[in-house]
């Protein structure tokens, strides 16, 4: 018996009751109304979806089914040592609603070990590549070539009840996050040492393992992957990746499209590969600067020489949030505990002094304040992962948490095919013309 799977069902059950009941009565509500700035603007803001996993605030941050990130800190099982949380909680918390005990999380763990086998052709896809593909493709491309052992493929071609569909999503999601860390390691020792693989430690956590498969060895190194992929795991549904994995599921994609699609949203330079850019910026800042250790007021000079050459400063602004991301605080607050004196953390914490000022006088920034992506390059390169191209991928093992977790829950509540109406630039001038005449 699988008792997450068992416990999904009978909580998806219960909510796809009270949904029907919901839109019987109130589907013709307006709750929301859209402006010509949105249209155009990217449909910021605009409320187009439902994603159960998780919910963003502009001021508070995430939260997890209602857990703040220095909440989940405290309340979800933990690494060996206590100290760090272990992601498979929170995979367990976004699933189902609940905080899972110590013996449910152990259970996931040696569910996801059964899991982790990937299939020999992936391996032959990757080494098919050239060397020097950037991981984000080589991550992608694996992803997409394991679609040949999806269980909702095979059960749809079968012919299976629409009440059924969440119920394939589940093996599939399950026996996908399984493995994201064997493929990610691969790729890494692939590109950057030489093919020198690692084999799986199965007596380890899925983090755990993960790092001993990177080949970083060292207890803070494997609380730091706790830490990263529990902070990494959603952020509502919004976001490009998120909603890419949404969007292609609508279709009745499989879990492995679906994330596939999810991923190479995440690979463009205004998402996951933002933090690549981070640490790639710091350091030519140090070479321009000729120092290990600048100043508050030497930092401050090349930002604002950065800003005068109409280019942005990485890792700042988001487009939700308007305080300092809890994400970028909790890696503060890891960094703080393990490795405080750390001369490019220590520039990471004089940026953060130093940049919002700047950015709230130029008075059109509504949000100066550091993301995600802002520190994350800096715990990396402290442990000896240096290769910047790489950060995303780490980024996309956590980020499969949480949109699989929503996937299977837009199967179970029966979602439709997403299909926005789009207008034209004609359209819309015609509409204008209306209105003024009507006025």
């Amino acid at each position: 018996m699988d008792p997450l799977k068992t416990k999904f069902n009978e909580k998806a059950t219960a909510l796809r009751t009270e949904i029907r009941a919901m839109l019987k009565e109130h589907g013709n509500k307006k709750f929301d109304e859209v402006t010509l700035k949105q249209i155009y603007g990217g449909a910021r803001g605009i409320k187009t979806m439902i994603w159960e996993t998780s919910q963003l605030d502009p001021i508070e941050g995430i939260r997890f089914r209602g857990y703040s990130i220095p909440e989940l800190r405290e309340v979800l099982p933990k690494g060996p040592d206590g100290k760090e949380p272990r992601p498979e909680g929170l995979f367990w918390l976004m699933l189902v609603g609940e905080i899972p005990t110590e013996q449910e999380v152990k259970w996931l763990t040696e569910q996801w070990l059964t899991r982790s086998h990937v299939p020999e052709h992936t391996f032959k896809v990757l080494d098919s590549l050239p060397v020097n593909t950037h991981p984000m493709t080589q991550f992608s491309l694996a992803i997409a070539s394991m679609q040949t052992e999806s269980c909702f493929a095979r059960r749809y071609d079968e012919g299976i009840d629409k009440a059924d569909y969440w119920d394939p999503t589940y093996e599939d999601t399950m026996n996908l996050i399984a493995r994201l860390p064997r493929i990610a390691a691969y790729i890494y020792r692939r590109t950057y040492h030489n093919g020198d693989h690692i084999s799986p430690d199965v007596s380890q956590d899925w983090s755990g393992n993960f790092a001993h498969m990177l080949g970083i060895e060292g207890g803070d190194f494997k609380n730091l992957m706790r830490l990263y992929l529990t902070i990494h795991a959603d952020h509502e549904g919004g976001n490009a990746s998120a909603h890419a994995t949404h969007l292609v599921g609508s279709t009745l994609s499989d879990a492995y499209y679906s994330l596939a699609g999810g991923m190479n949203a995440l690979a463009g330079p205004l998402h996951g590969l933002a933090n690549q850019e981070v640490i790639r910026w710091i350091f030519k800042m140090l070479d321009a600067l000729g120092t290990k250790s600048p100043s508050k007021e030497q930092i401050a000079d090349y930002v604002n020489s950065t800003l005068s050459a109409g280019q942005v400063i990485p890792g700042y602004g988001h487009a939700v949030l308007r305080q300092p991301d809890p994400r970028f605080m909790a890696q503060k607050r890891f960094a703080e505990e393990y490795i405080k004196d750390d001369e490019v953390v220590k520039v990471v914490w004089k940026i953060f002094d130093v940049v919002p000022p700047i950015l709230e006088s130029l008075g059109k920034v509504k949000n100066p304040w550091p993301n995600v992506d802002a520190h994350s390059g800096a715990l990396l390169v402290h442990y000896g992962l240096k290769e910047y191209s790489f950060y995303t991928v780490l980024f996309g093992v956590s980020r499969a948490l949480g949109v699989l977790s929503a996937l299977c829950w837009s199967r179970a509540l029966g979602f439709p095919l997403e299909r926005p109406k789009s207008v034209t630039t004609e359209w819309v001038k015609s509409t204008l013309a209306k209105m003024e005449q009507e006025a």
